[in-house]
């Protein structure tokens, strides 16, 4: 299973500048622009968590190549909030930008009949302390996820992260 977490940098501060019923709808563009490149990449958003994405790669239907699948909407990802940047350009709301990470390992997953498909495990855990490890723009993936797709995309290495937990 691939995990992907996709979070706006400094939305926070963002919402303080701006009123609610502008930020519910730049949000509510956001989220559907990110479902669409998830969806489009074969995977599934588990949630929106305040303006975080979680989307996995793998349920309901597992593919050889969830690994890519998961870049390839990360890259996507991106290109949709510039996107929506150029939208939004001369709106007077600021340009935003995602930091990313992307984690393959085992998790359990609920039971898909129950419309239960919240996935927990140590690679959801990671995926989210990767995605916090990026930088605004950047794109982390998990050791696992690199060996999965290293032939198939550019990468940089980078210095061991201390992941808290």
């Amino acid at each position: 299973m691939t995990i992907l977490f996709a979070d706006i940098v400094s939305s926070t501060s963002r919402g303080e500048q701006t009123d609610p019923e502008s930020t519910r709808r730049m949000l509510a563009r956001y989220f559907d622009a990110m479902r669409h490149v998830v969806e489009r990449h074969g995977g599934t958003v588990e949630k929106f968590i305040g303006d975080a994405v979680m989307a996995v790669f793998g349920i309901p239907t597992l593919h050889e190549d969830d690994a890519l699948r998961a870049v390839r909407a990360a890259d996507g990802l991106r290109a949709a909030v510039n996107l929506l940047n150029d939208e939004s350009a001369g709106t007077g709301w600021a340009p935003i930008s995602l930091r990313i990470g992307v984690n393959t390992g085992e998790v359990v997953a609920g039971d898909q009949a129950a419309s239960q498909t919240l996935v927990t495990g140590d690679a959801v855990n990671v995926a989210a302390r990767l995605e916090q490890a990026a930088s605004p723009g950047e794109v982390v993936l998990g050791a696992a996820t690199y060996r999965l797709v290293r032939d198939a995309v550019e990468a940089e290495p980078m210095p061991a992260l201390e992941l808290k937990g």
